[in-house]
């Protein structure tokens, strides 16, 4: 056997004893949560509210039948019957909406400070059970798909065989390998040149990447050099969406320069992450062209200073993310009025607690107080991202034909978006993973 082939079963199996270990995340005393598992046999959720994410509309006493991991049926009580040997999952006085998905996720992430300084003697096993636990976590707090857009030493590909294989819980996911970099640049993977760069794309596609994540400016953590740099020249820029887009993969790019913005739109940039700085003629250019934008409001929000605080992170950081925050919320409130497609993603967990709720929840709330309506807040965390990811057949809407991925809360999140800070239940795919209530 080769060594891949050992590292891999060793990472599974490692994988497979992280998900049985119980998650001390969720202070919830009536929650249940499950281990990994395939979903099996035909579930029916009866007496919730369904909310249509595309247009708000609401099934009151709806009956949601699944059968596996799909949702079979969709209906009004009175309309969708419910086989006498089907489980009944009730739900009165709930509202259901489909799983969240966070489109900006690191599961292995390290900030400067204490706590990214204690994880850099990580081995590769430590990293991938580390980023095991904040997958199953993440899955806890109602994020059903992820789009991981950065980690390191093939950890990413690991979880998601292992998740994908049923040995470890977490979310599904989509993901861009190592970020790719120039020498000094924002990402773990450094290239220069249009011949280096070419080759770490296809690399990062040939280990299993259907996004490229390339970081075309500085970043906040980044100790060195303003945010706003263009690292890249064109030709190397061009390059790495050049060879991306013939190989079927789309680019993202770490961004906070208008400069660099104005040269990856020209050359078909097909998102970009933060996007600090970006000006209302960028965003229109972005618009016009259907580009896709993952605000991570989270980050520069006063909210985020718990987590800042948290992992005891240095005071050049912390003014770093001052100093981006104006021009975040700014750039953010302009992409909202323009109409940009927007994508919920936070950088931090999404469950990391951020202002009384998780970074995911609050980050649709920043979403609201940036211009949005809270259906286009619910729609940026759902219908939206599952867009993104040419995904929305599957998830993202509550549909006949789609994975029961499904979250119950208090109130209609589609007219009160901090409605979401209730999560008390979370399926995916057919098999329910949360349930804080045991109703008969």
């Amino acid at each position: 056997m080769g060594r891949g082939c050992k590292r891999s079963m060793l990472l599974a199996v490692l994988l497979l004893k992280a998900s049985l270990v119980p998650t001390l995340a969720l202070a919830v005393p009536t929650a249940v949560f499950t281990q990994a598992a395939p979903a099996t046999g035909a579930k029916a959720i009866v007496g919730a509210s369904v909310v249509n994410v595309e247009d708000g509309s609401v099934i009151p006493d709806a009956v949601v039948l699944i059968d596996g991991d799909r949702i079979k049926a969709i209906g009004p009580a009175s309309s969708v019957s419910v086989p006498a040997d089907v489980q009944k999952i009730r739900m009165d006085g709930k509202w259901l909406v489909p799983g969240l998905l966070n489109m900006h996720t690191h599961f292995g992430l390290k900030l400067p400070g204490p706590a990214g300084a204690a994880l850099e003697n990580e081995t590769d096993m430590q990293l991938v059970l580390r980023m095991a636990d904040n997958a199953r976590q993440s899955l806890y707090a109602g994020v059903t798909t992820v789009r991981l857009v950065g980690e390191e030493h093939g950890s990413d590909f690991a979880l998601k065989a292992a998740i994908d294989g049923g040995t470890a819980l977490g979310p599904r996911i989509q993901t861009a390998g190592e970020i790719i970099a120039t020498t000094g640049g924002h990402g773990f993977l450094e290239a220069d040149g249009a011949a280096e760069l070419s080759k770490a794309v296809r690399q990062q596609i040939k280990n299993g990447a259907t996004w490229i994540k390339v970081a075309i400016s500085g970043g906040i953590s980044d100790s060195h050099g303003s945010i706003a740099a263009s690292t890249m020249t064109h030709d190397e820029m061009k390059t790495v969406i050049e060879v991306a887009h013939r190989n079927g993969a789309k680019v993202t790019a770490h961004n906070g320069s208008p400069v660099a913005a104005d040269e990856a739109l020209e050359l078909g940039i097909d998102c970009f992450e933060h996007a600090y700085h970006l000006t209302e003629k960028q965003l229109r250019t972005m618009k016009a062209k259907g580009a896709w934008l993952v605000p991570t409001a989270v980050v520069t929000d006063e909210g985020a200073m718990e987590f800042f605080r948290k992992i005891g992170s240095p005071p050049w950081y912390l003014e770093r993310v001052k100093s981006t925050r104006v021009d975040h919320l700014k750039m953010l409130q302009t992409a909202v009025k323009l109409g940009v497609n927007i994508a919920l993603g936070t950088d931090q967990f999404p469950f990391e607690p951020n202002a009384g709720t998780t970074a995911t929840v609050r980050e649709a709330e920043l979403y609201v107080t940036a211009g949005m309506t809270p259906l286009q807040a619910l729609q940026a965390a759902t219908l939206k991202p599952a867009t993104m990811l040419e995904m929305q057949n599957e998830v993202g809407s509550l549909k006949p034909g789609h994975y029961a991925d499904i979250i119950a809360v208090s109130e209609n999140p589609a007219q009160n978006i901090a409605a979401l800070r209730t999560i008390s239940f979370v399926m995916k795919g057919g098999q329910v993973v949360r349930h804080d209530q045991l109703l008969p």
